[in-house]
């Protein structure tokens, strides 16, 4: 199973039955690409737009088939891990593995195919006030394919809520996103953009910016801060946040607290 470049969006995963993602109960859709490069990222097989390569360590049964067959050597046993920089994405491992320890991140599906596996799920959403959760990744980057998909689904009376991190052109987001979104979920890691580009790799002017225009609006928009020991969640860093939102008249604030289980992705 060749890994492939497609430039097609790509979906890491659709969580059904999601009671955390928004009201109600919720279908959350991953989309794979980000424009940041946090260094805590819970989710890094969301960074790149391309198919690749994840290993599943709770699944691993420790057969090390993936080993004997890797042409390239590029998995070692102690840890049980893929060499990245040896490793020219064949696939055979995937095929390999008997418990999908190691599997192809990055799925494409056609729009229409997407919105019949939400639907699916309507008498959920209709019982429980929820909907769809539209994240990532950052959805923002694919305008065309989540515009087409949010339009279909408002016209089926399905509430929409979109995750972003405020990096996106907003020019092109009010025209094919915006007229089709109940609720916004509003990144806002760090204040300072010093502190900010060093430790997401993007400067905050436009997610700064961009929060403004939203605001302005009137769309229904909470703003999320994560709580990351010694970066996020230093007082500074939150006053200041604080300051700003009340400046700009943002009223609806959420802290996210730390989750360490993402940790074995790094592994």
């Amino acid at each position: 199973m060749k890994v492939i470049a497609n430039e097609s969006p790509l979906i890491i995963d659709i969580k059904r039955n999601s009671w955390e993602d928004g009201p109600g109960i919720r279908t959350v859709i991953f989309f794979k690409g980000c424009p940041l490069s946090c260094i805590w990222c819970h989710n890094p097989e969301a960074i790149s737009k391309e198919q690749e390569i994840g290993f599943f360590p709770k699944k691993c049964i420790s057969c090390f088939e993936c080993k004997k067959i890797c042409p390239k050597g590029a998995i070692t046993i102690k840890p049980l891990r893929i060499e990245r920089d040896l490793c020219n994405f064949c696939g055979i491992c995937v095929d390999a593995c008997p418990s999908k320890a190691i599997r192809i991140i990055g799925k494409f599906y056609e729009v229409d195919k997407l919105i019949e596996l939400i639907l699916l799920d309507k008498p959920f959403y209709d019982a429980s006030n929820g909907g769809i959760t539209i994240s990532g990744g950052e959805p923002t980057l694919f305008p065309d394919y989540v515009g087409e998909l949010l339009k279909t689904l408002k016209a089926n009376d399905v509430h929409t809520l979109l995750q972003t991190s405020g990096l996106f052109e907003y020019s092109c987001f009010k025209d094919k996103l915006l007229p089709y979104l109940d609720v916004i979920y509003y990144d806002i890691k760090l204040i300072d953009p010093i502190l900010h580009y060093k430790f997401t790799g993007s400067s905050n002017q436009i997610i700064l910016k961009n929060l403004i225009s939203l605001q302005k609006e009137g769309i229904d928009l909470v703003v999320r801060t994560p709580l990351i020991p010694r970066y996020t969640d230093i007082k500074e860093n939150l006053d200041r946040i604080k300051a700003f939102l009340l400046e700009n008249a943002i009223k609806e604030h959420i802290l996210l607290p730390y989750n360490p289980l993402y940790l074995w992705k790094y592994t």
